[in-house]
């Protein structure tokens, strides 16, 4: 098991854990538009870090963004296994052929 699934099972657990206790619980008791926002906050920060030039900030800003980005997705029922066979799908088509074939992009 990889980093990644090791964090989606931890969330998975944590989902139903007090809110008083776990932040993952807090989050999912505030509801789905707070988890987005959160998403939004952590995607607007690493594009900060990125344009700042400081790769340590950037790499502590992508990890809070996968980990929300996680919360999000096991709040919707989405499993990481099913991102990545989307990924897996897309391997080896170029990407302007890909996005191309999305409806209204």
């Amino acid at each position: 098991m990889d980093t990644l699934e090791r964090l989606e099972k931890i969330i998975a657990e944590r989902r139903s854990a007090s809110p008083e206790s776990s932040y993952v619980a807090r989050l999912n008791a505030k509801g789905l538009p707070k988890i987005a926002q959160k998403v939004g906050e952590e995607a607007t920060e690493a594009v900060i870090a990125a344009l700042s030039g400081d790769s340590e900030e950037l790499t502590g800003e992508a990890a809070d963004l996968l980990f929300h980005l996680l919360v999000l997705l096991g709040a919707k029922d989405i499993r990481l296994a099913d991102v990545l066979a989307e990924l897996d799908r897309r391997e080896g088509i170029s990407g302007l052929v890909e996005k191309a074939s999305r409806k209204d992009d």
